[in-house]
């Protein structure tokens, strides 16, 4: 079953903005091209914080896991708060083109389609 238009939409506008937290992460220099091993994806803890990055986790964790969703035209999240641990991560100053995509994809799934 295809989602309604609005969804469509909706679906395409985070697809867009996930594209966009990708190409941050590779101007950051912080995408890899091989996967993670198994035993890392085992963290009980948030984000992974134990095992991961906090650019792997992106990358690995919620940027694939979302595009899957996407891909799949499953539901997606209705509430997602990325940017104050990205705020909190970059704390230092740099990041900050990555945490504004990130407060957009927060504010996107947010939303409400239509």
């Amino acid at each position: 079953m295809r989602a309604a238009p609005d969804n469509l939409s909706h679906a395409y506008q985070v697809a867009d903005r996930l594209l966009a937290i990708e190409v941050q992460l590779r101007q950051m220099n912080c995408w890899q091209s091989e996967p993670l091993a198994a035993e890392k994806y085992l963290s009980c803890e948030p984000f992974c914080l134990n095992t991961m990055s906090f650019e792997q986790w992106l990358q690995f964790v919620l940027l694939a896991r979302l595009k899957q969703l996407v891909e799949d035209d499953q539901p997606l999240p209705t509430v997602s708060g990325v940017a104050p641990m990205a705020e909190e991560h970059y704390r230092s100053g740099s990041g900050q083109a990555l945490i504004r995509e990130l407060a957009a994809l927060d504010e996107l799934l947010g939303a409400k389609p239509g």
